[in-house]
């Protein structure tokens, strides 16, 4: 107890010194470079444009670069040549990673390279068994492999200009509601953010976690799910288990959820400019309802059981058979 007592002196200091550095004042984004992944639509597209109005250059990362949400920001570019340039970018693609960095080397602006957001992520719903490993290994290749495989590749400019890097994870990556597929990657790449973060402190780069709550309707990630295209993917082993029943009401149950989405995905990338922008940046910035931060503290200060307890109550309309 008392070989705390120190630290517990030293926390109002911290607290003070954190004050006066996010007072100290926004960072200037003009001459600085920036990437982001996953700009087709949603947080990526909308952080895009907002980077760019604010005098970033702008690299943004589209899995279509002939989509309507690429020849949006194209538009936005021809505005002002050379400070936002699409890209196409598939984070599952080495070569593609490596094509983005000879972009980025070959159009530096004077300011360097300042920050890379890891925003590309896809979603699905299924319990376990209603997957297949070929989804797994998908998910895992975009939601985790694909964040690192940018991370390593831009490494070496990050701690040359002292820049940031920003993860997309979610409030998902502390409990799941019949997405557990998408909560595990999320989980994973909390896990390495933090890892980053410690190790990248002595090259003076900071590592920031956006976690949105609910913002289903603000993206595409995820659309509502259709009980019967469910059931015909099932393997027959699953069908002898489960019933159309079940899968309906585990259907409409999710696409409840999804339809109580916030639209104002600007609520997400506001932290995502902060994250970016601040003089002291927040290592997570949690961007979700009351409700939703109050299940995300049972799941982190209680015992498991009660966090089980809540969402089995949450689940207990949804009967097997």
């Amino acid at each position: 107890m008392w070989a705390a007592a120190p630290l517990l002196l030293l926390l109002p200091l911290l607290l003070l010194a954190r004050r006066w550095r996010r007072e100290a004042g926004a960072l200037e984004p003009a001459g600085r470079a920036v990437l982001i992944t996953g700009c087709d639509s949603g947080f990526g597209h909308l952080l895009a444009l907002r980077l760019h109005r604010l005098g970033f250059t702008v690299f943004a990362g589209c899995l279509s670069p002939g989509g309507d949400g690429a020849r949006r920001l194209q538009r936005e570019a021809a505005a002002d040549a050379g400070r936002m340039r699409v890209l196409r970018l598939d984070v599952t693609r080495g070569r593609d990673v490596l094509a983005a960095k000879e972009l980025v080397l070959s159009h530096l602006p004077e300011r360097g390279f300042w920050g890379l957001v890891n925003n590309a992520g896809i979603s699905t719903f299924g319990e376990t068994g209603w997957l297949s490993m070929e989804k797994y290994e998908k998910f895992a290749d975009v939601n985790l492999l694909g964040s690192i495989r940018t991370t390593l590749a831009f490494l070496p400019l990050l701690r040359k200009y002292k820049g940031r890097i920003v993860f997309m994870s979610s409030i998902i990556a502390y409990f799941t509601l019949g997405n557990g597929i998408y909560s595990m990657t999320k989980a994973a790449i909390e896990k390495f953010c933090d890892a980053l973060r410690l190790e990248m402190k002595k090259f003076g780069v900071q590592v920031c976690i956006i976690q949105p709550g609910n913002y289903a309707r603000s993206t595409k990630i995820q659309p509502p799910v259709s009980a019967e295209e469910i059931w015909n993917e099932l393997s027959e082993e699953e069908k002898a288990v489960y019933n159309k029943e079940y899968v309906q009401e585990r259907a409409d149950f999710f696409n409840n959820i999804l339809s109580k989405g916030s639209t104002n995905g600007n609520e997400v990338v506001d932290a995502m400019v902060d994250a970016l922008m601040s003089p002291a940046p927040k290592a997570r910035y949690m961007v979700a309802k009351l409700k939703e931060k109050a299940l995300v503290f049972v799941c982190a200060l209680f015992p498991t059981v009660v966090m089980d307890s809540v969402l089995s109550y949450a689940l207990s309309k949804v009967k097997l058979a």
